[in-house]
């Protein structure tokens, strides 16, 4: 169990340091890098898709088979991601942005954030639970889909009067939120077998949501054959990078 452990924490500071990536961006050209973004979600997308059908569920039903636990667990997933989409964007604020001014979306995105995060913590952890090949996988798979969002975080932080310095800091902190998560998961999973048979389920749920219902619309705002083209390689990429670990780790 310490091998689990010791390889879960140091899974889940990696995506937690994902949220200082907004620092290499301030560089970059505005448009070059939503066109570059625009992908990597796509990739992402397939990637959550691939690691919930081909790692996290298979492994549970060969386990437990599909139970209505299973059911229920997995629609819980998918609620409980659609409330936390609607806290993330529950406040609105018209108030010009100024130095002296932080929008009040600001906290609230934080504190969605860090709930998400949190999240990600305890499905980081479960999928250890089950086995350390399919730990690798839905870190590789939560890290793919950070990427893009903490850009983003770090945007609305910035757009909100946010320094860069205090932007990058809130959103390490709020990041910070992934590693109690998994450490709970990982606590109760030594407890009770019968939490991995819920939560396992249950991050396949979060995972189908966030790629059906946050990332693929997202897609469909950038059409254009060749753009849409190339979005269907980086989805299908995503996939097939899960089914490679698959083979990897058998």
């Amino acid at each position: 169990m310490d091998i689990i452990w010791l390889y879960a924490i140091v899974s889940v500071l990696a995506v937690s340091l994902i949220s200082l990536i907004g620092i290499f961006t301030l560089s970059l050209n505005v448009n070059r890098l939503r066109t570059v973004l625009i992908y990597l979600v796509s990739f992402s997308a397939g990637a959550l898709f691939g690691d919930a059908f081909i790692h996290l569920l298979p492994e549970l039903v060969e386990e437990t088979g599909f139970t209505l636990t299973v059911s229920l667990s997995l629609l819980a997933g998918i609620v409980i991601f659609f409330i936390l989409e609607k806290v993330i964007h529950w406040q609105h604020c018209h108030e010009p942005v100024t130095k002296g001014h932080i929008h009040p979306f600001a906290y609230t995105n934080l504190v969605g954030d860090g709930l998400h995060n949190f999240i990600d913590g305890i499905i980081i952890g479960v999928a250890y639970l089950v086995n350390i090949p399919v730990g690798i996988a839905t870190t590789v798979a939560v890290v793919l889909h950070e990427i893009p969002q903490e850009i983003g975080d770090f945007g609305v932080l910035l757009h909100a009067g946010f320094s860069k310095q205090k932007a990058l800091a809130m959103n390490f902190l709020s990041a910070l939120a992934a590693v109690l998560g998994t450490v709970l998961a990982l606590w109760l999973g030594d407890v009770t077998s019968t939490f991995t048979q819920i939560l396992v389920p249950f991050a396949v749920g979060g995972f189908v949501y966030i790629a059906g219902s946050d990332l693929i619309p997202e897609l469909h705002k950038h059409n254009g054959t060749s753009n849409s083209i190339l979005q269907l390689l980086a989805f299908v990429l995503g996939i097939l990078v899960m089914v490679a670990l698959l083979f990897i780790a058998g």
